[in-house]
């Protein structure tokens, strides 16, 4: 084991904050023995913060129509051959109170950025999924600050705005006609209104350095999130990226293990993608650092056209099939399904 990185995980295990170049020590753990003891410590970390509860959070995919144009994302405005559809607000809620009756404590409304659906439809959405006793996260992206305090008055509890990358010139070559300083201000309004705010970013995007990934997790935690979104970069055919390799699976394991030592108390997710790139993606996850996973509960007809990256695991299953196979998945690592809505996992402040 490398001397610094040796000292970089001492510093980590000692709970004390750790600089850019731990953090960067850490996400080059070399395979073998490096790489299992960040994984031990992120797991004894997690354990420690969080205990044993997987929480399932029910994603809701309610539309795949997006105003803008990320090179990396299949739904891309500029993508002329994805079949579009919007879910009605019926369906929707519908949809969400079907993920009530499985037990799942939050319902995730996520979308591409599409303006169709105004502040108030939102809004009135929110509040008849409220109804059914579950917390509500919202990631439909960038909208102004009025709107954001309407649906945070609605009772949105949650609100998921990725930055993607924190390497601003990387951002603005990925993201045409769109501002990476924007985004830090829709994140601080979140904050400012009171939502428990997450965020995250993409690994392996091309250009992408390991500096420009610890920088990410150092936003993470300026940003002081509740919740941290990190998954490996997946090329779709149809986007200008579409050549470009695949994130490492091993380095998003990296990142997410260093995000528990960086973030240690983040909801961090097992995401879909990861279990999309291996069988055991999201097990593995779990057993580095991850406590979330978010089942799909989208009408089935409707999910194979969520395209931000091709051939996405679960498009087929039903909302029952999922949850007793995540449930299954779960219960063999050990662990338990969470109770409630698991809302954020800082400790309260001492009075």
């Amino acid at each position: 084991m490398r001397t610094e990185f040796a000292a970089s995980l001492e510093r980590a295990a000692a709970g004390e904050e750790l600089t850019r170049e731990d953090i960067i020590n850490l996400l080059a753990a070399a395979p073998g023995a490096e790489e299992e003891a960040l994984y031990r410590l992120a797991d004894s970390v997690r354990a420690r913060v969080a205990g044993d509860e997987v929480h399932l959070r029910g994603v809701i995919e309610f539309s795949n129509y997006c105003r803008r144009h990320c090179y990396y994302c299949g739904l891309r405005a500029d993508n002329a051959k994805l079949q579009r559809y919007r879910l009605m607000p019926e369906e929707i809620i519908a949809a969400a109170r079907r993920g009530a009756e499985l037990g799942y404590g939050t319902i995730v409304l996520q979308s591409g950025e599409d303006p169709w659906y105004t502040g108030p439809m939102l809004a009135e959405i929110i509040r008849e999924i409220k109804k059914l006793g579950v917390a509500v996260t919202l990631c439909v992206g960038e909208r102004t600050r009025d709107e954001y305090a309407m649906w945070r008055e609605a009772g949105a509890d949650r609100y998921l705005l990725k930055h993607e990358t924190a390497n601003a010139d990387l951002y603005a070559r990925l993201h045409p006609g769109m501002s990476w300083q924007e985004r830090l201000r829709c994140l601080q309004w979140l904050r400012e209104l009171g939502y428990q705010v997450g965020s995250g970013n993409i690994i392996g995007l091309p250009g992408q350095t390991l500096a420009d990934l610890a920088d990410d997790l150092i936003l993470l935690r300026q940003l002081d999130v509740e919740m941290a979104g990190l998954g490996p970069f997946i090329p779709h055919p149809a986007t200008p990226l579409g050549g470009e390799p695949a994130g490492s699976l091993d380095l998003t394991y990296r990142v997410v293990a260093t995000a528990r030592l960086v973030i240690p108390y983040a909801h961090l997710p097992a995401t879909t993608a990861v279990g999309t790139l291996a069988p055991n993606g999201r097990q593995l996850a779990l057993q580095r650092g991850a406590n979330v996973i978010m089942p799909n509960l989208t009408p089935t007809r409707y999910r194979a056209d969520y395209q931000i990256y091709p051939n996405k695991i679960c498009v087929n299953e039903g909302p029952e099939d999922c949850r007793h196979c995540l449930e299954g998945m779960v219960r063999a690592l050990g662990r338990r399904l969470g109770r409630g809505p698991g809302h954020t996992l800082k400790p309260l402040p001492v009075q």
